[in-house]
């Protein structure tokens, strides 16, 4: 068994096949309320993936502190973790957040300085976070993002991303986070049509407040959006963290999102 998986890594790497583990999710104000135990649950479910992208990092000084917290507990499970976290957004006092990405740096390298995308911050309550990492012989930008809510029509905000591949041209965008707004609304279509495709369709990846004949998921708001030409997907999921607790009640303390995650293959 032991030698079919060395033949079959030395296939991959012959055939120049490489995977990223990424993993995004709204950790619902973190820095607000989260304890230890709370730290210490997101930093096991995160020690698998190779760079995470966090949003909803609350914008005081508590932010930066519960994420450094984070990273010390990643640095526990066995791999060294690299963080960044952004300065608040500049929209409205009440809306404002930060974003964060962490990444095992034995497996992925930050190119540059993240930065917080000016080029639509008026029109955007909550203007994405960008980070371009490096794995291996292979680069991407995330475009991390957290989008108003469905009831203030987040596609206002989600309308400008089809400008980003000009803005940003020779990068490899992928746009993640929570989008407030499902990848079947036509918003997303002049992505779609320049070359970008949803990883995930049909998957509901928020939580309800009460489980209902076992149905505890909501709504389809988180997702990527890849550069098919660039990529392919090898796997795919949503971490349902929920079912280790008693009540969602309890697992809401963590999260009302799940954790959505993709192994991207490089072509």
């Amino acid at each position: 068994m032991r030698k079919c998986l060395v033949l079959l890594f030395l296939l991959a790497h012959f055939l120049g096949w490489t995977q990223l583990r990424l993993c995004s999710w709204n950790v619902c104000d973190l820095g607000k309320s989260k304890n230890d135990a709370t730290i210490e649950f997101i930093a096991q479910t995160l020690r698998n993936y190779d760079l995470v992208a966090l949003q909803e990092i609350v914008a005081g000084p508590e932010g930066p502190k519960a994420l450094a917290r984070l990273a010390d507990a990643l640095n526990r499970t066995g791999s060294k973790w690299e963080y960044v976290v952004s300065a608040p957004t500049q929209g409205d006092r009440q809306k404002r957040e930060r974003y964060a990405f962490l990444w095992k740096s034995s497996r992925v390298m930050l190119v540059g300085t993240p930065w917080l995308d000016q080029n639509f911050a008026a029109e955007v309550e909550r203007e994405p976070f960008l980070g371009t990492f490096r794995y291996e012989n292979n680069e991407l930008t995330i475009v991390n993002f957290h989008a108003i809510t469905k009831k203030l029509q987040p596609e206002r905000e989600i309308k400008y991303f089809k400008f980003f591949p000009e803005k940003y041209i020779g990068h490899n965008l992928v746009f993640t986070g929570d989008f407030n707004c499902p990848q079947t609304h036509s918003v997303f279509s002049p992505l779609k049509k320049s070359g970008f495709s949803a990883v995930f369709s049909n998957t509901k990846t928020t939580l309800k407040t009460a489980c209902v004949d076992g149905n505890c998921t909501a709504s389809e708001f988180d997702n990527f959006f890849y550069f098919a030409n660039r990529m392919s997907v090898e796997n795919k999921g949503a971490a349902a963290f929920y079912s280790t607790f008693q009540s969602l009640k309890e697992a809401r303390k963590i999260s009302d999102h799940l954790p959505i995650w993709v192994e991207f293959r490089f072509k």
